[in-house]
């Protein structure tokens, strides 16, 4: 009987779970590499960072999503380098043989090479990024009680960098925290004096849907308080002092940075086949250039299509669409057939700026408002991947939209550290507390 061939995935994003999912019924032995030992939902991390929803709604156990499924195993480590002459992946727990591999790594932050900024900012790509802003918004909260008149004004400035969906849903999430929840919560602050500023280089947001769309979103932000600042570059930021281009400065403590992606890479790739973004070259049916059993998918890759010439859109219905082609590909190859090439059907866009305020733009039709709202809670529910899990946020939805009110303030880390990180900052008046 002829050995099974074996499949690794690295990454268990969109891309490598629907990839995984296409294979059920195949004669592949899967092997999945991940990081993380869950599935992260990015869409709505901007939700956990505003304590609208448990980081446990939209992470979900790699291991109970394939339960049962004897074709795959699942281990958790990082990937180091790639032997692309032996066929080989080298692990922090080994090294492991493949027939196919499929890069699935998705992206992280870019920083475009500021390190000061990407040391002191906040990011925005993990369920734990999400918890971390979380803890942080609410213990500046709490030390603003206690600071110094000349240390809240760097405390009370929450600046977002980047004018995409993240940095738009980010923004409109906090402004009606700032008006509806926060000042029930500490009475003591005057929450005029909060300010919430989203930073962006062009001159409009969501600069990816159309000009409805732009000026729908513009026009919303601005409504609900938040300040806008287009057409504007960061050339810094120390943890205090945010530097822009026009030679202003910004005193905050919280800095969110959501301006821009590149793609995770891993050693031993041709340098040939690396593209701009770090994003890998590959050809209509997602094969590495000059590779003949390595793949890249979703985010990572970059595939040229006469529709698409520089590159795909890093979203996630890219990555689902390229992964169910990669499936039946891989399929198709295993029997010696010919292969599909992958066309991409661009089934529109979305981004929501708040309570009944979304903008869509469909192939068919542009509409915003309470409808355009309805309609990206829809979909977003439909993408989450438990039955538990969408009853689980369709309630703190419905609740939250009833009360205007969530219960999910919660400060989850160690009260030594936060104490500590508080005093090396100067937040605190007494410099010795005590500690139960």
């Amino acid at each position: 009987m002829e050995k099974k061939k074996k499949i690794i995935v690295v990454g268990g994003g969109f891309a490598g779970i629907q990839l995984i999912r296409s294979l059920e019924k195949s004669d592949f032995d899967i092997l999945l590499i991940d990081k993380v030992n869950h599935h992260q939902f990015q869409p709505l991390f901007y939700q956990v960072a505003t304590s609208q929803l448990e980081p446990s709604s939209i992470s979900f156990p790699l291991r109970k999503v394939f339960k049962s499924k004897s074709h795959l195993q699942i281990r958790l480590a990082e990937v180091l380098s790639v032997d692309s002459d032996h066929n080989t992946l080298q692990t922090t727990i080994g090294s492991f043989n493949y027939d196919f591999l499929v890069l699935a790594m998705g992206c992280t932050t870019n920083f475009f090479g500021n390190m000061t900024t990407a040391h002191n900012a906040f990011t925005l790509k993990t369920t734990y990024d999400a918890i971390r802003i979380r803890n942080h918004i609410l213990q500046t909260f709490e030390r603003i009680i206690s600071a110094s008149e000349e240390q809240k004004e760097a405390l009370l400035n929450l600046v977002i960098v980047g004018g995409g969906p993240t940095g738009v849903e980010l923004a409109g999430a906090f402004a009606e925290i700032k008006n509806n929840i926060l000042p029930r919560d500490y009475s003591g602050i005057d929450f005029s004096h909060f300010k919430i500023t989203l930073i962006e280089g062009s001159a409009d947001v969501l600069n990816n849907m159309s000009d409805n769309a732009k000026q729908a979103a513009k026009k919303y932000l601005q409504r609900m308080g938040v300040n806008l600042l287009t057409e504007t570059i960061v050339k810094n930021y120390d943890g205090t002092l945010l530097e822009l281009n026009n030679g202003k400065t910004i005193q905050s403590k919280t800095v969110i940075w959501a301006a821009g992606v590149i793609a995770n890479t891993i050693e031993g790739l041709p340098s040939q086949a690396i593209t701009k973004g770090n994003r890998v070259k590959v050809n209509r049916i997602n094969l590495m250039d000059g590779s003949t059993n390595i793949f890249a998918v979703g985010d990572v890759a970059w595939m040229s299509t006469p529709n698409y010439p520089i590159g795909h859109p890093q979203v996630a219905n890219v990555a689902i669409h390229q992964a169910k082609n990669l499936g039946r590909n891989l399929q198709r190859l295993q029997k010696k057939q010919a292969t599909k090439d992958f066309t991409y059907r661009d089934l529109g866009s979305m981004a929501t700026v708040g309570r009944n305020k979304a903008v869509v733009d469909l192939p068919f039709l542009k509409f915003k408002g309470y409808p355009a709202w309805l309609v990206w809670m829809f979909l977003h529910l439909m993408l989450i991947l438990s039955v538990r899990n969408k009853l689980i946020i369709f309630i703190n939805w419905a609740w939250n939209y009833i009360s205007k009110d969530t219960s999910l303030r919660l400060i989850l880390t160690d009260s030594k550290v936060a104490i500590k990180h508080a005093q090396m900052h100067g937040d605190l008046k007494n410099e010795n507390p005590t500690t139960p």
